[in-house]
């Protein structure tokens, strides 16, 4: 696992199981399609009998000669080295009767479970494929279809009774037609079923996983059409949204919706979507200055429906201390904000309830569709500010499975959505229960929920949470739907619509040993970009799971600014760095695997020649294959970060300074470059690493600069940041870190400018990896180069990068004679320091003040 993803739930919240539940028998036999089982070699004896126990009989298996076949093989993989058996080809008819109750694979005295999901999508999925699930109008009437294959009986229960649905043998959907009188109705659905995790059969009233629409708390699916025009506001239909950017060029914020305007006392709508139709707001303000310099997406966090938030305001607690009176290094902040976190009105939202719904607690009423209505105001004025709209969705995992009664999916068709181990039990590598997309159904779900929210929605991009979990045909198939949309009959342009996720590589999935993943060198070449982690790392220092936060990269000071606490001699600090920065050089042509250049130590190398921990640097196809970024909202925000490693004595001015240098190294990448909402400001959680459910005190943006930055707001929380206290404590106890408005205002204004000169010029938006080859150049990189100091060419600019405290001068042979001046956005821009740079031109030298990126562009 190469970068950090994981909150942990506490099991109050989506980690949440019965009390003290009986664990469910093994399930290691796993009936692949209606002919064959996948037997492991070492469950009983070859030559004894093997038989599938069922309700209504029994099926006598026969082995089937050299195990699985190479077809079988490759659709199972993990499945490899089973055996295989068959089921008689007279029992064949009765095996769909057989999978609606009690299955167990019998031999020698061993019995065991079956997983069953591949033989129900060999039985059902080519038809239940085709299917509109979910409430669905014509002409007024709606029909609410549930895929339940495995279900003895489905009911409707809606208006106080229960109405039989009726069962479609091929798909295994259950489906029933109502008058019109149903729209706006809440209902469930009566599933009675196996439920292997309790040993019987049960009868779950369950909601709608195809849900449009849901009473508060997620108690109730309603039966909603999204086209109804009383869901639509003045101007929806005809939107007109900001030109669409190409994702090679996107320069993306990330926010959390109530982190926007929670604390901001000029927003009319705290903590709800319709905080983004404030136009005068602080947060809108602010929002609409970086469009205008350069800014196309806003990417919010997790804003369907989830499962850890009271949605109605009278439900939601609130820490009782005054915590602003508290010093600033005091354990009592976190404290008193912890014993209300289960049930405050915060979370980041990655624990899924319903996934097509928008979340109720950002609704000014969660009770019915308002929700709807005001998501799609919240898309007005986001597109009125000048900005599109990503969605972060979590598809690869779901809030509980088995009986827990926020489990949706598993308590419909057990066993089947979630992914399960080889003993049965369910996957949980995500942190919670994994999903299995490469079942056809769960597939399915995600292409049909992610070309909801693009048409019914207007979203604009879509932001996959572990996407390394997804086989890339699931994504692919994704990107294939939305290519689908047209204006004139979706009214949206699916094209347009960008998509990016995280490509690690990890868990039961990894190295593709269940299916091809959507990971980073796998997507490479599709137009889905991953999230690159090799020059973040580079650029802040260590990684996000050091015990000791103070390892200095080139952003932070590594050997250049050494804050004593970094391990190595000075030798090794020097080589470390020169390192980090052919990692850096790789990630400012976009990650590209092919490109050649010189590193530091005189070696021609490609971008794949050069190690992260391991793992080629360079894997990009081309430009857009990768998403540059130094903070995000898990870890530690830059600022935060810098807080651990940059020396203390470090200035707010300097620590300004190294905040937009390392800025830069994501804005001036070749492809898209994303950056957490609030890091121009110098955001600040008080140094927690995992504000997941840190409540409004650690996560709220503040935008007016007298309100400070969030730094010396108490201890972070103890659950993931005790071990680092010691290091944490004497940091916010000094008033030094806690920036008031020059040094923040400061480097936003730079931050801006660095942004116009990135969307401006065209040196930034190469469409190949030749063009980057023939264009992008690191004049200086070798064995003689500066530490601390990059040295970019491409095409009429040069670029430098001085991560060092004093001036430095950059000798570029190759240009001497060819005039060049500092670019005129940074000549009549917001810093005055960079004003100071220069550039002689009969010996071709750059003078670059410390602490400073500088671009020059060439005259005439």
């Amino acid at each position: 696992m190469s970068a950090a993803f994981l909150f942990l739930l506490p099991l109050t919240s989506a980690a949440h199981a019965e009390p003290h539940p009986t664990p469910p028998p093994k399930a290691t036999v796993q009936w692949i399609d209606r002919n064959t089982l996948a037997w492991p070699k070492n469950l009983g004896t070859p030559d004894h009998p093997h038989r599938l126990v069922h309700d209504t009989g029994t099926f006598t298996l026969t082995p089937q000669p050299g195990g699985l076949t190479p077809a079988q093989r490759a659709k199972f993989p993990h499945l490899a080295a089973y055996d295989a058996f068959q089921v008689a080809a007279a029992d064949r008819s009765r095996v769909p009767d057989a999978l609606r109750g009690r299955v167990a694979a019998v031999t020698d005295d061993i019995t065991t479970g079956v997983q069953i999901s591949g033989v129900l999508d060999d039985l059902y999925a080519a038809s239940a494929a085709e299917a509109e699930l979910g409430p669905v109008f014509r002409r007024g009437r709606p029909t609410l279809s549930v895929w339940a294959p495995t279900a003895r009986r489905v009911g409707l229960e809606l208006d106080g009774r229960t109405v039989s649905m009726r069962r479609d043998a091929a798909s295994g959907v259950w489906s029933v037609t109502g008058p019109r009188e149903w729209a706006g109705k809440p209902y469930r659905y009566a599933v009675t079923v196996w439920a292997p995790t309790v040993q019987k059969v049960v009868t779950n009233l369950v909601t709608d996983p195809y849900s449009t629409a849901l009473t508060t708390d997620s108690a109730r699916s309603l039966v909603t059409d999204l086209a109804d025009p009383a869901l639509t506001p003045p101007g929806w239909r005809g939107l007109r949204k900001p030109r669409a950017v190409p994702l090679r060029d996107a320069q993306i914020q990330e926010l959390h919706i109530r982190d926007f305007s929670v604390a901001d006392r000029t927003s009319a709508h705290p903590g709800e979507y319709l905080a983004f139709t404030d136009r005068a707001s602080a947060g809108m303000r602010h929002l609409e200055s970086l469009a205008g310099a350069g800014t196309s997406y806003v990417h919010l966090l997790p804003a369907f429906d989830f499962a850890t938030v009271p949605e109605r305001r009278a439900d939601q607690a609130t820490p009782a201390c005054d915590l602003a009176a508290l010093p600033a290094d005091s354990e009592r902040q976190q404290e008193c904000v912890g014993r209300t976190a289960a049930r405050d009105a915060y979370n980041w939202g990655y624990d899924p309830l319903h996934y097509t719904v928008p979340e109720g607690s950002y609704a000014s009423d969660p009770e019915g569709p308002r929700r709807t209505l005001e998501f799609r105001q919240m898309v007005q004025g986001l597109a009125g500010a000048g900005l599109r709209t990503v969605m972060d969705v979590v598809y690869n995992h779901t809030a509980a499975s088995g009986q827990d009664p926020r489990s949706v999916l598993d308590r419909i068709v057990p066993g089947y959505y979630q992914r399960l181990l080889d003993d049965g039990s369910v996957a949980t590598s995500s942190c919670c229960a994994n999903t299995a997309p490469e079942h056809a159904m769960m597939g399915k779900l995600v292409v049909d929920s992610v070309v909801t929210w693009a048409r019914a929605y207007k979203v604009d991009g879509f932001r996959f949470d572990l996407m390394g979990h997804h086989p890339k045909a699931n994504i692919l198939a994704v990107r294939k739907a939305l290519d689908a949309l047209t204006v004139a009959k979706d009214g949206v342009d699916g094209k347009a619509v960008i998509l990016y996720g995280e490509g690690w590589n990890f868990g039961e999935a990894a190295d593709d040993a269940r299916f091809v993943q959507a990971t980073q060198k796998n997507m490479a070449g599709t137009g889905i970009a991953t999230f690159s982690d090799r020059a973040r790392d580079a650029v802040r220092g260590g990684g996000p799971f050091d015990a000791d936060p103070r390892v200095q990269g080139f952003a932070s000071g590594l050997y250049t600014d050494p804050n004593g606490a970094t391990p190595g001699t000075p030798d090794e600090q020097r080589s470390r760095l020169l390192h980090a920065q052919d990692l850096i050089k790789v990630g400012l042509t976009g990650n590209l695997a092919a490109y050649r250049f010189t590193d530091s130590a005189g070696r021609g190398v490609r971008g794949s020649d050069v190690d992260y921990n391991g793992s080629p640097a360079g894997y990009a196809a081309a430009p857009g294959d990768a998403l540059a970024y130094v903070d995000a909202h898990d870890n530690e925000s830059l600022y935060d970060a810098l807080a651990y490693k940059l020396p203390q004595r470090t200035t707010a001015a300097d620590r300004a300074r190294m905040q937009v240098l390392a800025m830069a190294t994501a804005a001036l990448s070749q492809g898209p470059a994303l950056s957490q909402a609030g890091t121009d400001l110098l955001r600040s959680k008080s140094l927690d690493r995992n504000s997941f459910d840190s409540g409004d005190w650690f996560n709220a943006i503040h935008w007016d600069c007298a309100d400070g930055n969030g730094f010396g707001r108490g201890l972070p929380p103890a659950g993931d940041n005790a071990a680092k206290w010691p290091y944490a404590r004497p940091l916010l106890a000094d008033p030094v870190l806690r920036p008031g408005c020059p040094a923040i205002e400061a480097a936003s204004a730079a931050y801006r400018d660095l942004l116009r000169i990135r969307t401006t010029e065209k040196a930034f938006s190469h469409t190949t990896s030749a063009g980057v080859q023939a264009d992008l150049s690191f004049p200086l990189s070798g064995k003689d180069e500066t530490p601390g100091v990059l040295t970019m060419r491409v095409n009429d600019l040069l670029v430098v990068l001085n991560a060092t405290p004093e001036r430095r001068t950059q000798h570029v042979t190759a240009v001497t004679g060819t005039p060049y001046a500092l670019h005129p956005v940074q000549a009549q821009g917001a810093d005055p320091v960079v004003k100071s740079a220069s550039y002689d031109r009969d010996s071709g030298t750059f003078s670059v003040p410390g602490r400073t990126v500088a671009v020059f562009r060439r005259a005439g």
